[in-house]
């Protein structure tokens, strides 16, 4: 199942990302969007999960989290990506 996770803390690298999903099933791919002038991130990513009830519990739990970065706690958004 892929996901799409948005309101990422920019100061985010792909590392955090497969981290923070991890934690609810095997991650068969993760790329995180970087602007191509700055090389910093966009903010948002991909996670693909392995099976389709991982990404359906990463979905629940992380929607609406709350992920500590350098300048704060960012509230997070991911949804099934289409």
């Amino acid at each position: 199942m892929k996901l799409i996770a948005l309101n990422l803390p920019r100061d985010f690298d792909e590392n955090a990302l497969a981290a923070l999903f991890k934690a609810y099933g095997n991650i068969k791919n993760c790329t995180l969007v970087i602007d191509e002038k700055t090389g910093k991130s966009k903010g948002f990513g991909f996670v693909e999960m392995a099976l389709a009830h991982e990404g359906e519990i990463a979905i629940k739990e992380l929607h609406g989290s709350r992920v500590d970065s350098k300048s704060g706690r960012e509230k997070i958004r991911v949804k099934a990506a289409d």
